[in-house]
């Protein structure tokens, strides 16, 4: 079992690293298909994904990994990832049954392990069982999709993640258990990965000469990737740490888990896939306007951010962030202005790099108390 202290172990940062292909994988599918269709399809795949990501954050915080036979375990569940991961582009077409099969084998070592891990645990054992259900039922509508006509298979999709995150919060919360110290470390490296592959979609957009052009895309991609870190890390992350450990053990800390981390976190990290998106096809063609798809998704990814950080202070703290709110509302309105008068790339950029800077700057010197007090 895990100690209550532990941190995230070299395992578990390498299973995180099949996670990065799967992300960049779901990112090029939306990037190579730019339509409202092709985004829907990349964040359905993402979800189902995060799910089983979400699955293995929540065990590796009962049972420790490096013990022999859950290492084995780990690392044949990596493999059953990277394949799915393989597969995502063809996830909707040739290559659906393999990537369900692949999906189905990650998610069944989780479950087997989580068996394991609940042995002595009658409570922890009966919410397992409840996941198993979910699981099952969300796997069963994946293979069915497999099978059905393009229409119904988005709509089979949907349901079945819909169904499989819906589990945990129609089984209930009592049983589970986790270490919140290395629970919120989890999810900060995951939300640092997220941010890796907007940094790497700099690098695949870009083309093979390198001017001016690429030079300020580069530079203003960066000034993105590093407001979105700084917005997270810089008091939120302490803040949400903090009220998960003070946190009464057992049912009011496994739903602040379950819906601050587990839920919230998936649109913060759909988010930076959409931004990804709009800043792979900006190097790509900074001489010409994005298409709309691609404006829109890197400015509604950014709005997506903000408003699960809205929600995340929200049911944390109670408390609204008006600001982030502001700021998110003013990325959505901007949307169909773009759309409509299609400005160069490097605009498109540009005003959402400084919209994110002036947020930055204003919240900065206002939580300068509140970040020095958690940090000490």
């Amino acid at each position: 079992m895990r100690r209550e202290g532990g941190r995230v172990t070299p395992l578990e940062l390498f299973f995180d690293l099949v996670f990065v292909l799967a992300l960049t994988q779901c990112t090029t599918l939306m990037a190579h298909t730019p339509t409202v269709e092709g985004l829907a399809k990349g964040l359905l795949v993402l979800g189902v994904l995060w799910w089983s990501w979400v699955g293995y954050a929540w065990l590796t915080s009962v049972l420790d990994p490096e013990i022999g036979s859950v290492r084995l375990a780990m690392l044949a569940a990596m493999a059953a990832l990277l394949v799915a991961a393989l597969a995502v582009k063809g996830a909707f077409g040739a290559s659906a049954l393999l990537f369900v099969g692949a999906y189905a084998v990650v998610r069944a070592a989780h479950i087997l392990l989580f068996m394991l891990a609940s042995r002595e645990d009658p409570q922890l054992r009966r919410s397992v069982v409840g996941l198993a259900v979910s699981t099952a039922i969300g796997v069963g509508l994946l293979v069915a999709a497999a099978f059905a006509a393009d229409g119904l298979r988005l709509g089979l999709w949907a349901l079945a993640l819909a169904l499989d995150m819906a589990g945990p919060y129609l089984f209930g919360a009592e049983g589970w258990r986790l270490v919140p110290a290395h629970f919120a470390e989890r999810h900060g490296l995951i939300v640092i990965i997220a941010l890796g592959e907007s940094v790497v979609a700099l690098g695949v957009g870009a083309r093979a000469r390198i001017g001016a052009g690429e030079v300020a895309a580069a530079v203003l991609g960066i000034v993105v990737a590093g407001a979105l870190w700084w917005l997270y890390f810089d008091v939120v992350a302490l803040v949400a740490e903090r009220r998960l450990t003070n946190a009464a053990p057992g049912r009011e800390r496994n739903e602040i888990a379950r819906d601050s981390f587990s839920y919230l976190h998936f649109p913060m990290v759909a988010g930076i896939a959409l931004v990804a998106v709009g800043l792979k096809k900006t190097l790509g063609h900074v001489d010409r306007p994005l298409d709309a798809i691609a404006a829109a998704a890197m400015l509604g990814g950014a709005a997506s951010y903000l408003l699960a950080h809205v929600a995340f202070r929200l049911r944390n703290v109670h408390r609204l962030s008006v600001q982030r709110l502001l700021c998110s509302g003013l990325l959505l309105a901007l949307i169909p202005l773009v759309v409509a008068t299609r400005p160069p790339p490097l605009v498109d950029i540009g005003v959402l790099g400084a919209l994110l800077a002036v947020l930055v700057a204003y919240e900065t010197p206002r939580f300068a108390a509140v970040r020095q007090r958690l940090r000490e």
